[in-house]
């Protein structure tokens, strides 16, 4: 019977600060634990999203891609500390 449990917060190893699964290691977890999808949300890139289709395709396994990313109330080179922030 497959779980009810589906990750959608995991990060590659193309998340270079802390991931460090690979896309082939994440689905043989996943057919271990009989999950029907996995999602893959690296900071701020989608470099393994290929990769990660490629590796379920066929497999069973869904692939979710999505990606953790950061928004600011300005541009990204504003390093003022006395810019608002939005919370």
């Amino acid at each position: 019977m497959p779980s009810d449990f589906v990750h959608l917060h995991v990060h590659s190893h193309y998340s270079l600060l802390d991931g460090a699964c690979t896309t082939k290691g994440l689905l043989q977890m996943a057919k271990e634990f009989d999950m029907p999808a996995v999602a893959i949300t690296d900071h701020g890139f989608l470099g393994a999203t290929q990769d990660f289709y490629k590796t379920f395709k066929g497999s069973g396994v869904k692939s979710i891609i999505g990606c953790e990313a950061y928004i600011t109330p300005g541009p990204r080179f504003d390093k003022n500390p006395a810019t608002p922030h939005v919370r």
